[in-house]
């Protein structure tokens, strides 16, 4: 009775309401693109999961073409997560309407996309929290430099690897982790 009434407050391990330290992503959810729907994380075990916070108006924004054709090659064992986020010079200044059709339109995305978040700083959301601290994801520390960082996560839910910018999706430093 005391553990239910603890997780029900958030105490213990493994709530993603308080950013607690888990031991895999698979404990938290997000709400998705201009949905009140969830993306639930949970859903990918046994799937690798590629998490790109992303932007519509970056120099990096040509990405989501390699980001869709990575997640169509490997759909099977991979999901790419799209996470728009507007803290690096208001390169995504879109309401969540106009995200999802610039996506379409522009790059015919199909992999799942979240609401429109902080990735970094004091209101950083709870999943960011998780990705970037070792004290909570028990791999590293990782510092969101700019859009389309990349995380890659095992089928347990746990951190691979952490790839900047420069790193294009179908990279082979990506790439051999899939095949």
């Amino acid at each position: 009775m005391i553990k239910k009434v603890l997780i029900f407050l958030g105490i213990i391990s493994g709530t993603q309401a308080m950013g607690i330290s888990q031991s895999s992503i698979h404990g938290f959810t997000i709400q998705k693109l201009n949905s009140n729907d969830l993306l639930d994380f949970s859903a990918y075990k046994g799937k690798k999961i590629l998490i790109v916070n992303v932007a519509s108006k970056c120099g990096f924004t040509y990405q989501y073409k390699g980001l869709e054709e990575l997640y169509q090659t490997y759909k099977s064992s991979l999901v790419v997560i799209g996470v728009p986020c507007n803290q690096f010079l208001n390169q995504e200044p879109r309401n969540e309407e106009k995200i999802a059709e610039f996506c379409a339109i522009n790059y015919g995305v199909t992999f799942p996309i979240t609401t429109k978040i902080k990735v970094k700083g004091k209101d950083q959301h709870p999943i960011y929290s998780w990705l970037t601290k070792k004290a909570l994801n028990g791999k590293s520390d990782y510092n969101i430099s700019w859009n389309f960082n990349k995380f890659l996560i095992d089928e347990e839910g746990r951190i691979i690897d952490f790839f900047g910018s420069k790193v294009k999706p179908k990279d082979e430093k990506i790439i051999q982790h899939l095949r």
